[in-house]
This record gives structure tokens, sequence and C-alpha cells, in this order.
């Protein structure tokens, strides 16, 4: 991972420093598809690398007919793989806006998942394609022991990604988001499997974020004290020991995983550990994501006064 020097701008592209997935996402808006082939034929083996590919090039297709013709021209398994994922977008967005075309569209779903896990059988990114919309379905499996609250979900369909790739980082944000309170689940699970998840994890993994994520996604500013929360010994503790453990192997990945510091450092200015902070925002170099940033405010305002308490530059300044 190589993020680069802050220059005085953030870069909010999702592709971040994967300048190969930077370039092939132009190609794709551009409605060419051979590139995204290339860019996703070379992950094979690596499904972190191939689920943050796939993701990406989805939000840029999703809008035009580039996967349908793919998939028509060189039916592929990265053909099907990328259908999979543009075709279960549609169906959250269609969800989430209410369109009377979303059971249709879930169907459609459904089927580009399953052929391309048959394309791939040993590729986990179908499966946690299908479990990003778990959510719109209520998947009521009995949760494993261990659990105080015991919340039921989709453990069946999530256990089956994990018997791909134990570790998947997005299987596990896939699954997590099925227990928040906005899509049907309560505080009390969404933290209760967060912390499940997290402690299962091994030290160096960017999962042990997950109870981090759950504490932003539970954030009540009506709540007195809200944003003392991340004060709180149990908190702060959970924060320096991501920062000790994990930021260190974040060095090692392909690309700069913006969203996990952005997380990590979110947490340890709440915390008032502004100088661990500052070694988090100096891996996010220029890169940027919305979350967390935009559950407090304007995203770009949010990061720009956590970055001004570490005594770090922010645009125009």
């Amino acid at each position: 991972m190589a993020a680069g020097l802050f220059e005085g701008q953030y870069v909010w592209h999702p592709a971040a420093d994967d300048r190969l997935l930077a370039s092939v996402s132009v190609d794709v808006r551009a409605g060419r598809y051979l590139s995204a082939r290339d860019a996703l034929a070379e992950t094979h083996g690596d499904f972190a690398l191939r689920a943050h590919r796939s993701l990406v090039l989805a939000s840029e297709a999703a809008d035009s007919d580039l996967v349908e013709r793919w998939l028509a021209e060189e039916p592929v398994p990265e053909a099907a793989l990328l259908w999979a994922r543009v075709a279960v977008l549609r169906a959250l967005r269609a969800a989430d806006a209410r369109d009377p075309r979303t059971e249709a569209l879930e169907r459609i779903a459904l089927a580009a998942c399953d052929r391309a896990a048959t394309a791939d059988p040993g590729d986990p990114t179908p499966w946690v394609a299908k479990l990003a919309m778990a959510r719109l379905h209520r998947l009521r499996d009995q949760a494993p022991r261990g659990l105080l609250t015991a919340p039921s979900g989709p453990w069946r369909l999530f256990a089956h990604v994990l018997s791909l790739d134990p570790w998947h980082r997005e299987a596990h944000h896939r699954f997590l988001a099925c227990f928040f309170p906005r899509y049907g689940g309560s505080v009390t699970a969404a933290w209760d499997v967060a912390a499940f998840l997290g402690q299962r994890a091994p030290a160096d993994s960017p999962l042990r974020l997950l109870p981090l994520v759950a504490l932003v996604e539970c954030y009540d500013p009506t709540q007195l004290l809200a944003d003392r929360v991340w004060e709180q010994p149990q908190w702060r503790s959970t924060a320096l020991a991501i920062h000790e453990n994990w930021l260190p192997a974040a060095a090692d990945y392909r690309f700069t995983p913006v969203l996990d510091l952005a997380y990590l450092a979110h947490a340890l200015v709440m915390a008032r550990r502004e100088g661990e902070a500052r070694a988090v925002f100096a891996a996010m170099g220029p890169y940027a994501s919305r979350m967390p940033w935009s559950v407090f405010g304007d995203p770009a305002e949010q990061l720009s006064r956590a970055r001004r308490a570490c005594g770090l530059p922010v645009p125009g300044a």
C-alpha cells in the first residue's frame, strides 16, 4: 500500500490508489469491458481484491447495459460476476427507493448470483453479493452459541461464505448490516453480532473494526453525551488495539483500505487520541470515504474537522 502524500485535496473515488482499477473505471463508464475482464481475472486467489474491484466496477456499470452486452458476447466467469454485482446493486437501490420493480429485480439478482457461483465455485464473491440482499428478506436462521441476544439472521448463508474464505471482510460487513436498526434489527443485536465477529478475528485483522462500525451505525445524537461514547474505556481500548495490531499490517495491502482507516481515524479522534489518529490519516493519504463522516454531518467538513484536531492540513487551508 502506498497512499501518497496529502497535497491539499481529498480524493473521493473508491478505487483509491488502485490505479489499474481507476483506469478501468473510466473504460467501464465509456462502455468498454475488455480492461474490466483483465482487471478481475488477475484477482483469482485474492478474494479481498476481487471483492473490492468487482464492487467498484459494479457501481460504474449499474446505470448502463455494459454487463448485459459483455455477458452475451463473452460469457466468462468475470462477466457473470460483474453481472451479479450490478444486479444486486440495482435491486438494493430499488428496495431502498421503494420502487415497485424491486421484487423483479431481486429475482434477477438472485439468478445472477447463482450463475456466477456456478461459473466459479471456489469464489466467495457471488455469495457475498447474495448476502448483501439478505437484509431485504429478514432470514431467520438460529444464531450459534456465544451471543448474548442470540439474534436470528442469515447465519447459514454467512457460514457458506466463511467456508470459502473464513475472514472475508465484505461478507462480515454485509452480514452485520442485517442487524442494523435501519434494516429492522436493533442496537443490542448489532453490538452483540459485531462483538462476536470481531473477537473471533485475528488481532491484525480489519474485522476487529466491526464494533466501531456498529458504534457509528447506532449513534443517536439525541442521547445525552452521545459524542463522548468513544471516550469510554472499552471503546478507547478497542481503537488503540486496532491501531497497534492492524494498522502496521495495512501497509502490505494491494490498495489503501480507505474505509477501514476512516473508521479507525474517526474513533481515535473521538476518543481524544489525536497522536494515534495522525498515523492513520498519514496511511490514508489524500483518499477519503463518505462513511463514517457523513453520519455526523457533511463528510468533507467532518473529515477536515478531524484532521484539524490532529494538526494536519485540510483543503483550502
